[in-house]
């Protein structure tokens, strides 16, 4: 159950913040959680791993990126723009296999950010966004492809590409550790 109240600060003016209020019950034990989603989120997260030490287990051996996990690794990387999903360079130099993974990366964000979005790009889009030659994008997507960092759909419209949690993975631990060496 979550509840958006107004609150007033000491001006006077009304604000909203965002409280979720979470009860959980596991056998015999009930208790209740109150605050902000995050801190909701950490504490019933704290019970269950508690609670149920299997979780616990499954959780160090799960690996799903959620839109959040997606936004705050690739923030600086990849923005939203009215002409799409794009990856933002800067003054950062990518390799083509990493600049072809932050464009799905952004395509992703992008979807499940927006309904209606794909996934997944075409051989034709990924070229024109990316500005990679033809023949070298095709072998860097064979490459991921190849190494399950990137996955190949097939459909009456023709081939598209989408990136793996695999991939995602490999991405952010090939940037993480480009950043530590210039530091």
């Amino acid at each position: 159950m979550s509840s958006a109240e107004p609150i007033s600060s000491e001006d006077g003016k009304v604000s909203k913040e965002m409280s979720l209020a979470v009860s959980v019950t596991y056998g015999d034990v009930k208790t209740e959680f109150a605050g902000s989603p995050e801190a909701v989120l950490q504490s019933v997260n704290n019970f269950l791993a508690k609670s149920i030490p299997q979780l616990s287990l499954a959780q160090k051996l799960s690996l799903n990126f959620s839109l959040a996990d997606l936004a705050n690794r690739f923030q600086e990387f990849v923005k939203i723009t009215p002409e799409g999903p794009r990856v933002w360079n800067g003054e950062r130099k990518f390799s083509d296999k990493e600049l072809i993974a932050l464009q799905l990366v952004a395509q992703r964000i992008a979807s499940e950010s927006s309904s209606g979005v794909s996934k997944s790009l075409s051989l034709s889009a990924l070229q024109e966004i990316t500005g990679l030659n033809p023949k070298s994008l095709s072998s860097r997507l064979s490459e991921l492809a190849k190494n399950g960092l990137v996955e190949r759909e097939n459909s009456e419209s023709g081939t598209s590409f989408k990136i793996t949690t695999q991939g995602i993975d490999w991405l952010a631990s090939t940037i993480s550790k480009k950043q530590q060496s210039k530091n």
